[in-house]
């Protein structure tokens, strides 16, 4: 006889029974029974819904300490509101390592009820504001929108008008105003003595009141006039811009069921979609002293406004200004020589897929020269340090597979960046923030938030000596402490929520899942609700809450104790979220899978997530499943029928922009690119409604101001004509939204109806109260 290999054997027995593991929980999942209520039990759950969405409001107490700073800037108060709405203010001394009430309730409620000639309450008191007057022994106070003035050893109030109060002030820190403003021209010289103006398309010069004007260009008219004017510091050169006009085509909405008419009413507004003309905008310098103009030796501007001049300091001939391509592909700080027009690239990036054009982020420094740049330049968001007199990077000064995902302030005196960042801990959910300090040349990395593995939130003190940090998780309930900038150490810890009126009611937090995405290698996060009545031996279809708009990433991270996932889940659903490739917030690769690729919406991803949960949990139903969605999300819950039949059953799209030529200008080619190609035609919810095989039900505002209704309407005419069936729900006077209460309710019911297989209650015959009302 002749023996086997044993090694050959040993692989045989493993490979076998890792076989057998992995069909366990398979075999597991055939085995239960479907969950699928009769009409007592689906009434029970109605009804229990409705009562959790009343009864969850205001169960969570202490979830977070507001900090009110006093003029000292040295102290703050900050208010709880406990159980049955019972009120309470506290003052902390940071300094000190103290924190006391802030008044006695009783004596101040009975103080301003005589007062004010009215109740108020002194254990649900509510105050507003609050100043203390210590060396006057009195306490200003806002309440019942009054001010009073509380004598603190008298135990008396009176009513006084509205008082000037000292704020703290803020030192030391300068914060980024927002790229995207408008240019704002000014006409008027630094001297304020002359003034240039237009008239009929050419630049004159005159007195402030614009008469007796010297004539400076002579090529303008009104079709392409001269405009957007702005003056050097010194006065001398004069930058404007030949305008190139283009009206912004308009869309129309109707407003079918307003009161008090017979008639619909027909609005139209401008509206940007892809491929539409910008108007576009040549730059120009005039020297005003000699009349000389040159044009900048730069392309036209025909993306966005006429951007912001930046003057170099100590330097009255050159200036920079910012230049983002239409398409999405470059971004330039380009420096023009006002003597020639000759232009410089300070910072010239560019990329094969796109640039996340809301995220740009630049400081300037005049003093030093120096630009704060934020890039996603090495593959993860970080920020650089550049010269910007030679566009040389003097400095990375963030570096890792670690993105920053905001930047808090700088201190340009002691040269150190304040960011928000994630994932730069190892085993912790990438997607948390946590809070950073760094110096400009990359040292003296201080860690604010690393005491706890969770999402942070900080509120400093005005000299940035404190810091709140109120942090938490979805599993773990929000906790505030104190602590000092300086090392990150805890002064004292504040508050920790109170959640125990959540959970006395039967729920349980979500579930945090994460599994590998489509290449077996990236962890994809997200979590799970169940109800609360959940039954192990049952097994319950799947509801995915889908938004795959690349703009943001989407699952919540800080801790919420009630939605409507968890209220949909009442109903008998195991309800999920998660993040796919193609949303931000992770890697530039992880994002870059979005890139004229919107139907992908990480798909592959989300359905690998959703077969591992079910993997583990028998109870999770795989070969049920839904998907609803708004805006992005619905363009995605009806693509997720379109293009993955064979895993999605049943979709609620609400407010979609299902075709990316329909949808608004400014975020569809950010993502889908310019110029418009067959990719958007090929990518097209209407274009592919014919390979529909699911249940589908359509929601659409008929005023959205947002993405137009004819998103929805063009979708609706393909499906008729290719003989499929659908439900529609037009909701009459209704915006960009899910449906609203109503929306809702029957989003439900098509679940219901549609993963369970029984019929949801007929409102038009019951009339109990419990199955009429969905709470907001």
């Amino acid at each position: 006889m002749k023996i086997p290999n044993p090694s050959l054997c040993k692989k045989l027995y493993l490979h076998t029974i890792s076989a057998l593991c992995l069909a366990t929980p398979l075999i597991a999942q055939r085995s239960l029974p479907a969950y699928q209520p009769n009409p007592a039990e689906l009434a029970a759950s109605y009804k229990r819904m409705t009562l959790m969405d009343s009864l969850t409001k205001g169960s969570v107490l202490k979830a977070q300490v507001q900090p009110n700073w006093l003029a000292d800037g040295q102290s703050f108060w900050y208010r709880n509101v406990l159980k049955d709405s019972l009120t309470e203010y506290l003052v902390v001394k940071p300094g000190e390592n103290k924190r006391t009430p802030a008044f006695d309730n009783a004596k101040v409620a009975a103080a301003l009820s005589k007062a004010y000639d009215s109740t108020f309450s002194a254990t649900k008191l509510w105050i507003s504001d609050i100043h203390f007057e210590p060396e006057k022994h009195s306490i200003i106070l806002q309440s019942k929108g009054k001010w009073f003035a509380y004598d603190t050893e008298a135990g008396t109030a009176q009513k006084i008008a509205k008082p000037d109060l000292p704020k703290p002030k803020e030192t030391g820190w300068t914060r980024q105003l927002s790229r995207w403003g408008r240019f704002r021209a000014d006409s008027v010289s630094p001297d304020r003595q002359t003034k240039a103006f237009v008239r009929n398309g050419n630049i004159y010069l005159g007195k402030k009141d614009g008469k007796d004007g010297k004539q400076l260009t002579y090529d303008g008219n009104p079709l392409k006039p001269y405009g957007e004017l702005s003056w050097s510091p010194d006065g001398r050169y004069l930058v404007c811009y030949r305008i190139d006009e283009r009206d912004e085509r308009q869309v129309s909405i109707i407003f079918s069921s307003l009161p008090n008419t017979t008639r619909g009413e027909v609005k139209t507004r401008g509206y940007a979609q892809p491929g539409d003309e910008f108007t576009s905008y040549e730059m120009h310098v005039i020297d005003v002293q000699t009349g000389k103009s040159v044009k900048v030796q730069s392309e036209l501007i025909d993306f966005f406004n006429a951007p912001v001049i930046r003057w170099r300091k100590g330097d009255a001939t050159h200036f920079t200004y910012e230049k983002a391509d239409r398409g999405h592909q470059r971004f330039r700080v380009i420096e023009v020589d006002a003597t020639s027009g000759a232009t410089k690239h300070i910072i010239d990036e560019k990329t094969d897929t796109f640039i996340y054009q809301n995220m740009i982020y630049t400081h300037y420094q005049p003093d030093n020269h120096e630009i704060i740049w934020v890039s996603e330049k090495d593959g993860w968001r970080h920020i650089y340090l550049v010269d910007e007199q030679t566009g040389k990077i003097k400095n990375q000064v963030t570096k890792g597979e670690w993105v920053v995902r905001d930047i808090d302030s700088v201190d340009t005196q002691k040269r150190e960046v304040w960011f928000k960042a994630s994932g730069m801990n190892a085993n912790e959910d990438p997607y948390h923030i946590h809070y950073y300090r760094i110096k400009f040349d990359g040292t003296g990395l201080v860690k604010l938030t690393d005491h706890a593995k969770a999402t942070h939130q900080l509120t400093f003190s005005p000299d940035r000596a404190f810091y709140i940090d109120t942090y938490s998780t979805m599993t773990s309930a929000p906790v505030s402490e104190l602590r000092k900038t300086a090392d990150a150490s805890l002064v004292m810890k504040l508050e920790t929520a109170d959640i125990s009126q959540y959970l006395a009611l039967g729920f349980k937090l979500p579930e945090i899942f994460k599994a590998k995405g489509r290449d077996g290698q990236t962890d994809i996060w997200g979590i799970v609700y169940r109800p609360s009545n959940f039954d192990p031996k049952k097994k319950y279809p799947i509801i995915e809450n889908i938004y795959a708009g690349p703009q943001d990433s989407f699952v919540p991270k800080a801790f919420r104790h009630y939605g409507e996932m968890q209220s949909m889940a009442e109903l008998g659903f195991i309800v999920v979220q998660m993040d796919g490739m193609g949303t931000y917030n992770r890697s530039k690769a992880f994002h870059d899978v979005c890139w004229k690729n919107l139907a992908d919406a990480g798909f592959p991803d989300r359905i690998a997530w959703m077969k591992a949960l079910a993997e583990k949990y028998p109870q999770v139903d795989s070969t049920r499943v839904g998907v609803y969605g708004t805006s992005a999300g619905g363009q995605n819950s009806l693509g997720a029928l379109l293009f993955h039949p064979g895993f999605y059953d049943a979709a609620v799209s609400a407010c979609g922009c299902h075709d990316n030529r329909v949808d608004k200008q400014w975020w569809n080619e950010q993502w889908m690119g310019y110029p418009v190609g067959k990719h958007y035609d090929e990518q097209s919810n209407v274009t592919n409604a014919a390979k529909l095989q699911g249940d589908l039900l359509l929601i659409v505002g008929e005023v959205d101001t947002n993405v137009p209704p004819e998103s929805t309407y063009r979708v609706a005419d393909a499906l008729i004509k290719a003989n499929k069936e659908f439900d529609l729900l037009v909701v009459p006077g209704m915006g960009h939204s899910d449906g609203g209460i109503y929306g809702r309710r029957k989003k439900r019911d098509f679940f219901v109806q549609k993963l369970l297989g029984v019929n949801p209650p007929n409102r038009n015959k019951v009339s109990a109260p419990a199955l009429t009302t969905l709470g907001k």
